[in-house]
């Protein structure tokens, strides 16, 4: 199930005999279907077909209870073709969900107990979703009315693209309490050729200015990103970059990995591959760099009282005699 699936469709089978269904992450909504006919048939199944709107209107309403906290995908797909990415290929264009439907399941899912909504999508500040109007709604739109229902108390999105971090999204940060003081926002690499290899579209100046907008207007909001290390063609002088950028941002939390080569993408097929012992050695420093960010971070709420969520009530565990 996933990009891989939808990137390799028969190959999977012919590689792994053991696999008996495949389906894309357009398609998951047919698995029920699919376990079904390989229960009744015998035989392998696979759909890659892409179907984003007959995947939301699909999916069954939730009968069971809840947590404090609920996901609510409401963007799939990208149209940014990075040279390192798999997802425009097997998730096809940007789509937004309507976005009086997303209101409509965070009331339900409200009704249930719920505190916190995720928003997800792979590019969730893409959001171009439409209202009962026919009104084009982007994220920030749509976070100020999910904030209107009173059972709603935090507000959470992700994955973010810094092409479209826009001033209104960065304006909702500071207007609406419930929207929490935390963004994920990949940038991948601070070296400007890098940035270009990758086809992100975006400099390490643009992405400075928009932490900068943001920290202006919400001075204590947690930064966190991705990064690649090992990027073919990066030399010692990009990554160095990115550790400045690192240096000049700091951040919350971060991932970071390796690169990896994707099968079908551009830079899977460049030349200049960095060697794995190289790419080791590079982690290792920014990872080094990164958790002493996250320490430092955390070392600030030392003596301070912050309001918290408990996720779910865990029973008390009863003693044992003698124990």
């Amino acid at each position: 199930d996933g990009c891989v699936a939808q990137a390799e469709g028969e190959e999977i089978f012919r590689r792994a005999h053991y696999v008996d269904i495949i389906v894309g992450p357009e398609s998951y909504q047919t698995l029920p279907d699919l376990v079904g006919k390989v229960i009744r048939e015998k035989k392998k199944q696979i759909n890659l077909e892409f179907t984003p709107n007959n995947k939301f209107d699909n999916l069954p309403e939730s009968k069971s209870g809840t947590g404090a906290s609920a996901f609510i995908t409401i963007q799939e797909g990208c149209d940014k073709f990075c040279t390192f990415c798999v997802v425009p290929y097997t998730r096809g264009a940007e789509y937004s969900r309507e976005s009086y439907k997303i209101y409509d399941d965070a009331v339900k899912l409200a009704e249930k107990g719920v505190k916190e909504i995720y928003f997800l999508g792979q590019n969730v500040n893409a959001y171009h979703g439409l209202n009962e109007k026919g009104e084009v709604q982007d994220l920030a739109k749509l976070v100020h009315k999910i904030a209107e229902i009173p059972q709603i108390e935090r507000i959470r999105y992700i994955t973010s693209h810094p092409r479209d971090m826009s001033d209104d999204l960065i304006n909702a940060h500071a207007q609406v309490g419930k929207l929490m003081p935390f963004l994920h926002l990949p940038i991948q690499s601070g070296s400007n050729s890098i940035l270009k290899a990758m086809n992100r579209k975006h400099t390490r100046q643009d992405y400075f200015k928009a932490i900068e907008d943001l920290r202006e207007k919400c001075p204590d909001i947690g930064l966190s990103s991705d990064f690649i290390v090992g990027f073919p063609g990066e030399t010692d002088q990009d990554f160095e970059d990115t550790l400045d950028l690192v240096r000049k941002v700091g951040f919350t939390q971060c991932y970071s990995f390796k690169y990896s080569p994707r099968p079908g993408t551009p830079a899977a097929d460049a030349k200049t591959q960095v060697p794995e012992e190289i790419m080791n050695e590079r982690l290792a420093i920014l990872q080094r760099l990164l958790s002493e960010q996250q320490t430092q971070f955390n070392s600030k709420f030392e003596g301070k009282t912050m309001p918290v969520m408990f996720e779910r009530e865990i029973p008390k565990s009863k003693s044992k005699a003698g124990s």
